[in-house]
């Protein structure tokens, strides 16, 4: 399937990504789960979060700050104030400065509190997706504060984008574990 251009496909890519990450995750074995991520040896993985995130924890906690991204934004444009879906002081040239605040305060919390963190704002998404119609989220110009793209784009890449993002790094996790 292409990228998800009606809310039927929306819920659904996102639903099965979730379940295709949560299924890989299952199955990661004690070894992979506790060693750390290195991806330094790879040559083709040069882009900044090959280096930031160090394991498990790191990734469940990078989707969920990007939930939170999304419910923010949706939430405080609909209350009325127009905010940018990237706070400031970054933007979107300046997002990977982002991620690493995110990295960064997120050291001390515990994979298990991540876990649940990112399952909860995975429920939030989907039942805020829910509220709004097919062309309220694929419809351009809908709503000013999401400027030039569709507001079911932002929920396609902070879900079924993102899962699939994790997936190939914790396939390659295991590859590197495998290699030893």
């Amino acid at each position: 399937m292409g990228r998800p251009a009606t809310k039927t496909d929306l819920i659904s890519a996102a639903g099965t990504n979730y379940e295709k990450l949560n299924a890989f995750i299952s199955g990661l074995t004690e070894k992979e789960l506790t060693t750390d991520f290195d991806f330094s040896r790879d040559e083709k993985k040069k882009e900044a979060h090959w280096g930031r995130d160090k394991n498990l924890r790191d990734i469940y906690i990078h989707l969920y700050e990007w939930h939170q991204l999304l419910l923010n934004w949706v939430r405080t444009n609909q209350s009325g104030e127009t905010k940018p879906f990237i706070p400031m002081p970054y933007n979107w040239k300046t997002y990977g400065k982002l991620n690493e605040f995110f990295w960064k305060k997120h050291q001390n919390t515990p994979l298990e509190d991540a876990r649940h963190m990112f399952q909860e704002s995975h429920a939030e998404i989907m039942e805020l997706a829910e509220c709004f119609s097919n062309e309220e989220l694929f419809s351009k110009g809908v709503y000013k504060w999401v400027g030039g793209s569709t507001l079911g784009s932002y929920f396609v890449s902070v879900t079924a984008s993102h899962y699939e993002w994790a997936v190939k790094k914790l396939k390659g996790h295991r590859k590197n574990c495998a290699r030893g």
